[in-house]
């Protein structure tokens, strides 16, 4: 069933961005860490650990998509989720510092130590285990997100009030892990990461290594996807995206299908999230910003809402301009440039970018078939 599935839902696009995809995971970490440093086709440690960043985002704006572009779901707050996970692998990889901290205490974090905590919380107990923290780290972002899906869903709540409760969630988020009285590191958050399942984080093979697992997520991701959205269950989310009320009174309950997706969705972006924090060193509370779901939601209109595809360019393009427009006397610029670009895209390319390739691909096959003629010409000759 799965097979069929897989086979039905990858078409001639789809196989190729797999493949390139695929392309990218053995390349990279080949250039860098067999290729001499050098060399001109060397790949530096530095540029794998950002592009690995660039992945896991790409991975958000993906899970975003699912619920955005094909079931209508506009959510300011998917940061929170991507967060969640985050901190979820911080905690895995705080408890496997041990001595060698700043305090030498073989249990506490350094934080810990220093506000003077006595014990090691209840809800820390487990993150020693990675096992354990991987179930957390897909467990806590999804149950949130049944959580509020459930009451938001089943009160019919959409629309631009549906964006700004979500929103508001990440933001009380953001409050809340603020507080050093969480136990989560306050606004320094988590940091000083030694080890990942024994091996050097900062290690260049375990950079190379994580790199590949990202784009492995984001390969496993997108199929996961495709699948989804081309399957019958996928045929219904568009249906509510375009005609909510109708679904409904056709008789399917649009709730579910909502939650389901909406919890699907944030746990891709908890893994997105767990991922990125070995990469990048550090986890705090700026992660559940508005902000950066908010950016999130960039990314996906830029690339292509609803193209699945479209959300991993858009992710990519967006970031690597952040990167270009946030370093030397440009960094002031970034948000001007950001905002321009998203009211550009919103006005000129409502389908983003590969939504517009999509166009004129369309449009170009159906000039070859009726041999470049347009209008009343291209209509066929009446039979004799």
């Amino acid at each position: 069933m799965i097979t069929k599935l897989l086979v039905e839902s990858l078409d001639r696009r789809a196989g190729l961005f797999l493949a390139f995809l695929g392309l990218v995971l053995v390349l990279v970490p080949v250039l860098n860490l067999w290729v001499p440093q050098g060399s001109a086709f060397h790949v530096p440690t530095y540029i794998v650990s950002l592009l690995g960043k660039y992945v896991c985002f790409a991975v958000l704006a993906l899970s975003l998509d699912l619920v955005w572009g094909y079931c209508g779901i506009l959510s300011l707050g998917h940061g929170a989720f991507f967060a969640l996970g985050g901190y979820a692998m911080g905690m895995y990889l705080m408890r496997q510092i041990g001595t060698r901290g700043v305090y030498a205490n073989p249990v506490l974090p350094d934080f810990m130590v220093f506000l003077n905590w006595k014990e090691l919380p209840l809800f820390w107990y487990g993150f020693g285990s990675f096992p354990y923290a991987l179930v957390m780290i897909v467990l806590v972002p999804g149950l949130l997100a049944f959580a509020f899906g459930w009451l938001a869903f089943r009160s019919r709540v959409a629309g631009v009030y549906l964006s700004i409760i979500t929103q508001a969630l990440t933001y009380a988020l953001m409050l809340a892990f603020f507080r050093n009285d969480m136990g989560l590191g306050g606004n320094n958050g988590l940091t000083d990461f030694k080890d990942i399942l024994g091996y050097p984080v900062q290690a260049q093979t375990t950079r190379a290594v994580l790199f590949a697992l990202s784009v492995a997520l984001l390969g496993l991701s997108f199929l996961l996807a495709r699948m989804l959205v081309t399957s019958s269950f996928g045929k219904v989310l568009v249906a509510i995206r375009d005609a909510e009320s109708r679904t409904r009174f056709l008789g399917y309950r649009v709730e579910n299908y909502k939650l389901v997706v909406f919890t699907l969705s944030a746990m891709l972006a908890g893994l997105a999230g767990a991922l990125y924090v070995p990469q990048v060193g550090i986890i705090n509370p700026s992660e559940f910003a508005p902000a950066n779901s908010i950016e999130a939601v960039i990314w996906v209109a830029v690339g292509g809402r609803g193209t699945l595809i479209g959300a991993v360019v858009g992710a990519f393009l967006v970031n690597l301009m952040k990167s270009v427009f946030t370093t030397g006397a440009l960094a002031a610029y970034w948000l001007f440039v950001l905002g321009g670009l998203f009211v550009l895209v919103t006005l000129a390319l409502p389908r983003g970018i590969v939504g517009m390739l999509e166009d004129l691909w369309t449009a170009r096959g159906a000039k070859a078939k009726t041999g470049g003629k347009t209008g009343a010409a291209a209509r066929p000759e009446p039979a004799e």
